[in-house]
């Protein structure tokens, strides 16, 4: 268990319970495990994050690989077990190379990988380690994804370090059934 209990009803201030009824009820129920676990604490503030993932995710202009990519680099990078554990095996499915993965999760020397996945990945790695992006690297990425999906790459990273921050400052726990090695950190 993470480090508050399981969000329920009764201690939503009464002009939030109609917020969380939907989130509940739009997720089959309380959410047990991940970022909607400790988010629901704020109903709204939930509800409306995750109309905004549903857009991202589903209505992006970036390729699903691109996507997977995004996650898996803020994932390593904020040293998030969870999301790592969510998105490493999508990701490979979605058509990221596996040594790619292995190497972003080891924090290896990249194997050659595709041009976009490269952007993706020195775009992001630049980002959280200097808390800027050189000329070069924005550029980059920008002839592969132009403006909309440059600021659609930037909004999904930005996103999933929101539910990072969510997920390792709640100290959420993976689920049990975990498909991928933990992060080493």
């Amino acid at each position: 268990m993470g480090r508050v209990p399981t969000a329920s009803r009764d201690n939503i201030p009464a002009p939030l319970q109609a917020a969380f009824d939907a989130m509940a009820q739009g997720r089959g129920g309380v959410p047990q495990i991940g970022p909607a676990s400790v988010m629901i604490n704020s109903p709204e503030a939930c509800s409306r994050a995750f109309h905004f993932s549903e857009y991202l995710r589903n209505h992006s202009t970036l390729p699903k690989h691109v996507q997977e990519l995004a996650m898996l680099v803020v994932a390593r990078e904020l040293d998030c077990q969870y999301i790592w554990n969510a998105h490493a095996a999508s990701g490979k499915q979605a058509g990221i190379t596996p040594g790619v993965v292995e190497a972003l999760r080891d924090r290896q020397t990249l194997p050659p990988a595709k041009p976009e996945e490269a952007a993706v990945i020195k775009y992001g790695q630049e980002f959280y380690r200097t808390h800027r992006v050189s000329k070069g690297a924005f550029q980059q990425a920008h002839e592969h994804f132009g403006t909309q999906g440059m600021a659609e790459l930037t909004m999904l990273m930005g996103f999933y370090a929101m539910l990072a921050f969510n997920l390792n400052g709640f100290d959420v726990d993976l689920p049990a059934q975990r498909t991928e090695p933990i992060l080493p950190v």
